[in-house]
């Protein structure tokens, strides 16, 4: 399989990481996860110049269910904003958090397939990771999953993957992330 190197929480990879961080980790509960993870899509813009914003929005939700296996809510805006051609109550955003199984598959997906395929890709930077750990990072394609394609729907949008881990500090999320395999963009100073 294309992601079988890739082990994701089970006892194996728990007892590893303990044993090459015995300082850190006494108990096999304080090893740092990745909790969830956030899918956010804006469409206030795609929304906004348009007629059928509820056609758009439809299509917008299809692809955004095909990418993660769940349909995502509806954001509304909570008040007008007339410079942007924003109604308080329009919708101007989706929404979708992942947990358990659904959280491991898009993780393997996005570290083994998405992120190999992005244009001019050269690692995410660790400007990306806040102090808290979590790790924030933008498509501007969405096509680049391997459930969309092209013909199907020729309308492309962006949108954000937030990977929120419950490590104690930014240092331990990037030795999370590390092991994860995710392509970090580590200094050389």
């Amino acid at each position: 399989m294309w992601f079988s190197n890739f082990l994701i929480y089970d006892k194996f990879m728990v007892k590893t990481q303990i044993k090459n961080f015995k300082d850190s980790y006494k108990n096999l509960f304080a090893v740092p996860k990745i909790t969830k993870v956030v899918i956010n899509v804006g469409i206030g813009r795609l929304v906004a110049d348009s007629k059928n914003s509820e056609e758009i929005i439809k299509k917008v939700s299809h692809d955004i269910s095909m990418i993660t296996g769940q349909k995502p809510a509806i954001r509304q805006a909570k008040k007008s904003i007339d410079s942007f051609k924003i109604r308080e109550g329009m919708p101007i955003g989706l929404i979708v958090t992942l947990r358990g199984k659904r959280r491991e598959d898009f993780i393997k997906k996005f570290v083994n397939v998405v992120l190999p395929q992005a244009r001019d890709f050269w690692g995410i930077p660790l400007k990306s990771i806040d102090e808290k750990g979590n790790l924030n990072y933008g498509i501007k394609d969405h096509s680049i999953f391997p459930e969309i394609s092209r013909e199907q729907n020729p309308l492309t949008f962006g949108l954000e993957v937030t990977f929120v881990p419950n490590a104690k500090n930014r240092d331990q999320a990037i030795k999370l992330y590390e092991f994860l395999n995710f392509p970090l963009q580590i200094n050389k100073d």
